[in-house]
């Protein structure tokens, strides 16, 4: 298995582990809104809590997706930053050793 299949099989691992803590972070608050409404029947009961997990399951899922994209804007924004830096760094490196060169030039052909 090479490092990328393995990171592959931890990066599903992760999505399985999230997903299940998201559903039964919707299934422990649609009892909660289930237990408050005592009028409901088992019935109704079941399936308001049902609807519930499955709306809290769409909207998690919906916030991990903007999440998803804003970080891919900022690592493309950043990754833009970086190499423009690179640039005037290697740039100013450049510049430097050719005035070294030529201040190195100008006294070697005085003396």
């Amino acid at each position: 298995m090479t490092a990328d299949d393995e990171r592959v099989l931890v990066q599903q691992i992760e999505g399985h582990l999230l997903l299940a803590a998201a559903r039964e972070e919707g299934r422990t608050a649609a009892a909660r809104l289930g237990s408050r409404l005592g009028w409901l029947t088992d019935t109704q009961r079941e399936d308001l809590e049902r609807q519930f997990e499955t709306e809290y399951l769409a909207l998690a899922r919906l916030s991990w997706h903007r999440t998803a994209e804003r970080a891919e804007e900022l690592r493309q924004t950043y990754e833009s930053r970086y190499r423009a830096l690179r640039g005037r760094l290697l740039a100013c490196c450049v510049l430097g050793c050719a005035v070294l060169a030529a201040t190195l030039l100008v006294l070697t052909a005085g003396g």
